[in-house]
């Protein structure tokens, strides 16, 4: 399901980012009800509704037909959020998120691919931890900035959804006290700017803990820009750190995100796991 989805997001992001005739900072689409194109549980949308109208960082929204879908397009301002979140010194990339869809399409994978348990490293305003809340996966958050975690606990609040938010840094947080079985790491921050120095850290204390990195996976957030790729061309960059510590790619989903509504190519989400 996941992948038609995918695929159907993407097609209405490509036609709206066309059209959108507004000067908001960041904006974004739900579909505003189910549809043949997207068959998703309307409970589920409903939740997904509920994120970005009791998110303090949307300002408005209205209703649009897309290619004859009625969709919800929500319009927002992060330059606040964004310029905190880049005063920590082990932050690899100020708050840019991916889209609430998108969030949701690629908690949906981890829950197929089998997992029971998610991390989002550098969570941002968590929303891949509430999606992966409302799917059934025990979500924990962590996030080095006080301000978005703030923003995190008003979210779980007044969403009654409580996906762990913890204040942390992730390089330095003991991941043993989470108790883990058999969870999914999404890794927030792109390779060439830093994400490669936090993977190298979550890679290291999975390897601590005992029996953990046999039932681990691993989702790293790549880009297509081949400016941004240097050499590093494969997997959106993640090549050479999936090689050296030996991980195997098993499943690629490319979704829209903030930083790429400008463009013709998506953000490629690699989840791979230990071999």
């Amino acid at each position: 399901m996941q992948d038609e989805l995918g695929k159907n997001l993407i097609h209405v992001k490509q036609i709206f980012a066309k059209s959108y005739e507004g000067n908001s900072h960041i904006q974004e689409v739900i579909p505003t009800e189910i549809s043949k194109k997207f068959q998703i549980d309307l409970k589920d949308l409903k939740h997904l509704h509920d994120f970005a109208l009791k998110n303090p960082i949307y300002h408005n929204h209205y209703e649009q037909e897309i290619d004859g879908i009625l969709c919800t397009v929500y319009e927002g301002d992060i330059n606040d959020y964004w310029l905190n979140s880049i005063k920590h010194g082990s932050s690899c990339q100020p708050f840019y998120p991916t889209w609430i869809m998108s969030a949701f399409i690629m908690t949906l994978l981890a829950k197929k691919l089998g997992y029971s348990e998610l991390v989002d490293i550098g969570s941002g305003d968590g929303r891949i931890a509430y999606c992966g809340n409302i799917v059934g996966l025990n979500s924990h958050s962590i996030e080095i900035d006080d301000v978005l975690v703030e923003l995190q606990n008003i979210i779980c609040t007044s969403t009654k959804q409580n996906f762990n938010p913890i204040c942390y840094d992730a390089l330095e947080f003991d991941y043993s006290s989470l108790n883990l079985k058999n969870p999914i790491f999404f890794i927030g921050g792109l390779a060439q700017m830093g994400g490669d120095v936090l993977a190298t850290s979550i890679i290291d204390k999975i390897n601590s803990i005992e029996n953990l990195k046999k039932d681990t996976g691993i989702v790293f957030a790549g880009t297509n820009t081949k400016r941004q790729l240097s050499e590093n061309l494969e997997n959106g960059g993640w090549s050479s750190l999936i090689e050296k510590h030996d991980l195997k790619v098993i499943d690629t989903v490319s979704l829209p995100t903030i930083w790429t509504f400008d463009q013709d190519v998506e953000t490629p989400y690699i989840y791979t796991e230990f071999k």
